[in-house]
């Protein structure tokens, strides 16, 4: 049961995660989700339980555990949108108007 909830737990907290993070855009791209889950599922699985944290308790969820995947899985995404665009959002395409077309992000750095 434990496994189940915990999975449970790391897909919503990903998915509130890939909402914060995901820019301006509307769509969720399912490789932003992943590295959220992966994200929520060791934050809670394994770093959380050797902090002393727990993930389940005797009702079900504990608050300092789903904020632990939470915690997780925003790190990760972010860490990996800094890698990937060089900022923490995942702004990919941005448009001067709507319909407009969109123009691809400039490089930092590069002129």
């Amino acid at each position: 049961m434990d496994v189940v909830t915990l999975l449970t737990v790391a897909v919503l907290v990903g998915w509130l995660a890939t909402l914060i993070l995901q820019g301006k855009n509307d769509d969720v791209y399912v490789c932003d989700f992943s590295i959220a889950v992966m994200g929520a599922a060791l934050a809670g699985g394994v770093i959380a339980p050797s902090l002393g944290i727990s993930p389940t308790g005797q009702y079900g969820l504990t608050l300092a555990g789903t904020f632990a995947s939470w915690a997780g899985a925003t790190a990760l995404l972010a860490a990996a949108n800094l890698l990937r665009y060089g900022r923490f959002r995942g702004d990919r395409r941005r448009s001067t108007r709507k319909g407009a077309p969109a123009q691809p992000l400039a490089h930092p750095g590069k002129d």
